[in-house]
């Protein structure tokens, strides 16, 4: 499992960043204070607040590729 923080500003990059995630088997999580929401659900990204960075907690321990592929996306 690995962990590293986003930071997702506009609609665009929500919809970039969902089409992203969900070419990957494993399961992704984002946590924003005490909530926890499926990476995959574009409803649980808009649920989150925002305007602050987003831990992403990855459940693989293969995570080079997404982590190339979120890198425009890193706090």
């Amino acid at each position: 499992m690995k962990t590293f923080s986003v930071k997702i500003g506009s609609i665009g990059d929500v919809k970039n960043f969902v089409n992203i995630v969900g070419k990957y088997d494993f399961d992704i999580d984002l946590i924003s204070d005490r909530y926890v929401v499926d990476a995959k659900s574009i409803m649980g990204i808009f649920s989150l607040d925002l305007t602050k960075p987003i831990n992403v907690q990855v459940h693989s321990d293969d995570t080079e590729a997404i982590e190339a592929e979120l890198a425009p996306y890193m706090a």
